[in-house]
C-alpha cells in the first residue's frame, strides 16, 4: 500500500539577482521533484533581511505541496534545487538567490541537527505566518 501524501509547508525567499525569477524557477523545479504535487503558493512579500550581514531586501513566500517522501528526503530535494539556482552558503544568514525551508509537515517533529520542524523561526516571520493563514483560507 503506498504511504500516504502529507501536507506540507515551505518557505521560499531571495535577496540576489532577479528575486522573482529566482523564486519563480524555485517553483518550477519543486513541480518536477518526482513525489512531490505543488499546490499553492501565497503572495509574495518583501522583507527586510533578519540577522547577518548588511544585504538587500528579501522576496518572501510560503508554497504548500503534498509528498510521500520523508522529511529528509524533501530536504535533500529542496538543497539541490537550492544549489542549482547558485545559493552558496558562506556567510551566516547571508544574501542568497533561493532559500527553501520546511516549515511545517503535516503533524510531524523533527529534531535532527540539520532539520527542525516545525521551523523554530516561523512564528517570528510575518511572511510565514501571513502566507500559512492565506494558503489555509484564514484571515
Amino acid at each position: 500500500m503506498p504511504e500516504e501524501k502529507k501536507t506540507v509547508f515551505i518557505g521560499m525567499g531571495s535577496n540576489l539577482g532577479d528575486r522573482k525569477a529566482n523564486i519563480e524557477k524555485a517553483l518550477a523545479l519543486v513541480n518536477l521533484i518526482k513525489g512531490v504535487k505543488l499546490l499553492r503558493v501565497s503572495s509574495i512579500y518583501e522583507t527586510e533581511p533578519q540577522g547577518g550581514p548588511p544585504q538587500g531586501n528579501f522576496l518572501n513566500g510560503v508554497f504548500e505541496v503534498k509528498t510521500a517522501r520523508s522529511p529528509f528526503k524533501l530536504l535533500d530535494e529542496l538543497q539541490k534545487i537550492e544549489k542549482h539556482l547558485g545559493r552558496k552558503r558562506r556567510v551566516k544568514n547571508g544574501p542568497r538567490t533561493i532559500d527553501l525551508d520546511i516549515l511545517t509537515f503535516a503533524d510531524r517533529k523533527v529534531n535532527a541537527k540539520n532539520l527542525k520542524i516545525p521551523h523554530p523561526r516561523m512564528h517570528k516571520r510575518e511572511f510565514v505566518l501571513r502566507g500559512i493563514r492565506e494558503l489555509r483560507g484564514l484571515k
